[in-house]
């Protein structure tokens, strides 16, 4: 949000506080509302304080159709949130998401001793690639020396594949996947 929109929306906010805040005492009776009348009027027979109170109403109004009918963020800035655009002399190239986490999980079901493979890759306004792999570990894989190996060859492919550096990728075990037996295996191959 840029910095106009955020010093209009506290003004915007502070009004509307105040505003409810002189209902609510009307309202419980610990106000006197001939009082704040008389204010008001004395502030609108001021010339100066009513041209003043006008402008700013009409910079409200200006604001709050603004808000309403417009989007505040630009395509670039939409586009940038689905993923990263890379430019060459030759034109754009736009990596998703998507992209990113299918080319994660390939990367992780290359190795042996996963399975049940998630990853959500988070993108930062600078386009620092961040990914989270969730995984389920089979029976008697050493978890350590797997996420170690999990975490350079993820950054290895995105920086080849790419040439994007990532910032950090962070595994997160959910589970050790039973042992199956024999015979369970050999079925479920046959099938």
């Amino acid at each position: 949000m840029k910095v106009i929109e955020k010093i209009t929306l506290a003004l915007f906010s502070n009004i509307v506080l105040i505003l409810s805040v002189l209902l609510c005492l009307i309202i419980f009776g610990w106000l006197d509302i001939n009082v704040l009348h008389s204010l008001i009027v004395g502030w609108l027979d001021n010339t100066v304080i009513s041209n003043i109170i006008l402008g700013a109403c009409i910079v409200f109004i200006l604001l709050a159709l603004k808000a309403i009918f417009f989007d505040g963020s630009s395509k670039e800035e939409e586009r940038s949130k689905e993923g990263i655009m890379l430019e060459n002399d030759s034109g754009r190239l736009m990596v998703t998401r998507e992209t990113l986490e299918n080319l994660t999980n390939s990367v992780v079901k290359g190795f042996e001793n996963t399975e049940n493979i998630n990853s959500k890759i988070y993108l930062d306004d600078e386009h620092n690639v961040r990914v989270l792999v969730t995984l389920t570990v089979k029976p008697g894989a050493i978890i350590k020396d797997l996420s170690n190996n999990l975490q350079a060859k993820i950054k290895e492919t995105i920086k080849t594949s790419l040439d994007l550096d990532v910032k950090e990728v962070n595994i997160r075990v959910k589970n050790i996947a039973p042992k199956t037996n024999v015979n369970e295996t050999i079925k479920k191959e046959e099938q």
